[in-house]
C-alpha cells in the first residue's frame, strides 16, 4: 500500500498559517469586493486556467456565496451576466 504523500504544509507550517491568515483572512474577507464576485473570479481563473483538480471545492464555496447556475454559464457571445 502506498504512502501518503505529505503536503507541503506540513513540512513548512509556517507556510500553512501564512496562508490561512493572509489568503483566506485578509485578502478573502476584504470588503472592497464581495464573497459572491470574488467565487466568480476565482471559479472563472481556475477553469481559464484548466485547475479542474481545485474546482469542485470552490464550485461549492462560489454556490454557498450566491453564485447561481446561471452565472457560472458561459455565454456564448462571451459577454458577462
Amino acid at each position: 500500500m502506498a504512502q501518503k504523500k505529505p503536503t507541503v504544509y506540513e513540512f513548512i507550517p509556517k507556510l500553512g498559517q501564512l496562508r490561512d491568515d493572509v489568503l483566506f483572512g485578509d485578502v478573502w474577507e476584504h470588503p472592497d469586493l464581495s464573497k459572491r464576485d470574488r467565487s466568480l473570479i476565482t471559479v472563472a481563473m481556475l477553469a481559464a486556467l484548466y485547475r479542474t483538480d481545485e474546482m469542485r471545492g470552490h464550485m461549492q464555496r462560489a454556490l454557498d456565496n450566491g453564485v447561481t447556475q446561471k452565472a457560472r454559464r458561459p455565454r456564448p457571445d462571451g459577454a458577462t451576466s
